[in-house]
């Protein structure tokens, strides 16, 4: 059997991974400034994280919802503490994706409404309702297209939601903490707080997909945080467990749980909790909600600095950053990789998308703008 062919790979095989390092199968050493679409949380092989999930193992991987997992609300509690969201309820699924289609299904029970807006250059997931409400058709397939009826409005446009919105047939509105696929595009704060004001008045439900933007990488919590605004449901997956599949949705008080109304058969299983427990313990000693606004405002006013003309902007917030350049970024991308030794990502054709762990350090900010300078054949 051979694999299905839908992605398209880069000739190297990563084998071991430390912090904000990753080694090949010929023993290259690569500074990591991907963290693997931003999953990579509090860095590779932490040994907190690894004694965590080994430790759980020996004891029991796995075992249904039918019965008590006491490491469920262990989680939830500590997560609640984390995020300052300790009066909501906590759903656990496996994807980002999953959770998002979640979220959209539990909005439209509570309200009995169908149609949802969501926003330009938006990306939420390749299932059913999750990539209906994904601003690229290339990835809609026939069967999604009337799923469900979908409006999509320009972001930072609040008369173009309310337009909307006003029509009375509205569910959910449904937006990124910060765009991560459209190119770190950060919505206005005043935006946020205006979309926030039109959710209530229209009796709407707020969905915030914090997915990538989420657990920390902004330098919150939450991205949203930023704008000092409460969603009605927050969807997190990527860093929550380091690379362990897990996901899920933080659901205000507003809603009313029914048997049966959601369910899933992995999600908050033992050994995704014991990772995502491990997770948020290491987050809080070491400090890296903070690290990612110290280290990420420092790297974006260094790469904001750097004297370089075919950069068009440097947009972001702590360690979620988009190098926005005039003209297509292949050829840097492939140089910083294969001559430099650098993991990035890349959002279209322009921007390059740095999203590291957490925990990067002064050190290697510094040594990633050295090598980034090489390319770019200016001095760092």
């Amino acid at each position: 059997m051979k694999l299905f062919d839908v992605y398209p790979l880069f000739n190297i095989e990563i084998v071991k991974g430390l912090g904000c390092h990753v080694w090949d199968t010929e023993g290259i050493e690569y500074l990591d400034l991907y963290g693997g679409h931003a999953v990579i949380s509090v860095g590779h092989s932490h040994p907190d994280y690894v004694e965590a999930i080994t430790g759980q193992v020996r004891k029991l991987g796995f075992y249904s919802n039918s019965v008590i997992n006491s490491l469920q609300q262990t989680f939830a509690d500590k997560l609640g503490k984390a995020c300052g969201y300790d009066d909501y309820a906590l759903f656990l699924v496996n994807t980002g994706a999953e959770a998002n289609e979640n979220a959209m299904k539990l909005a439209s029970f509570h309200n009995g409404k169908k149609r949802i807006v969501s926003f330009r250059h938006s990306f939420h997931g390749r299932t059913s309702a999750a990539v209906r409400v994904t601003d690229n058709p290339k990835i809609i397939a026939p069967i999604n297209e009337t799923a469900l009826p979908v409006t999509y409005v320009q972001m930072n446009d609040a008369d173009a939601v309310e337009t909307e919105l006003k029509k009375g047939d509205v569910s959910s509105v449904i937006i990124e903490g910060i765009q991560g696929v459209g190119g770190i595009q950060m919505p206005d704060d005043r935006f946020l707080q205006d979309l926030r004001e039109l959710c209530t008045k229209y009796e709407v439900v707020l969905i915030f997909d914090e997915i990538q933007s989420g657990y920390g990488r902004s330098g919150r919590f939450f991205a949203h945080q930023h704008a000092g605004i409460r969603p009605d449901i927050i969807t997190v997956a990527k860093g929550i467990a380091n690379g362990f599949p897990m996901s899920g949705m933080l659901i205000s008080p507003m809603f009313t749980p029914v048997y049966g109304m959601l369910g899933t058969t992995f999600g908050g299983n033992h050994l995704a909790c014991a990772a995502a427990i491990s997770v948020l313990d290491i987050m809080k000693k070491e400090s890296l909600v903070e690290n990612a606004e110290k280290i990420g405002d420092f790297l974006i006013r260094e790469l904001r600095a750097l004297p370089y003309d075919g950069i068009k902007e440097v947009r972001g917030r702590g360690l979620m950053i988009g190098i926005e350049f005039n003209e297509s970024i292949k050829e840097a991308r492939t140089k910083l990789l294969f001559e430099e030794k650098v993991f990035t990502g890349v959002a279209g054709t322009n921007t390059i998308r740095l999203l590291p762990p957490l925990c990067l350090s002064k050190t290697e900010t510094e040594d990633f703008l050295f090598r980034f300078g090489k390319v770019l054949n200016i001095g760092v």
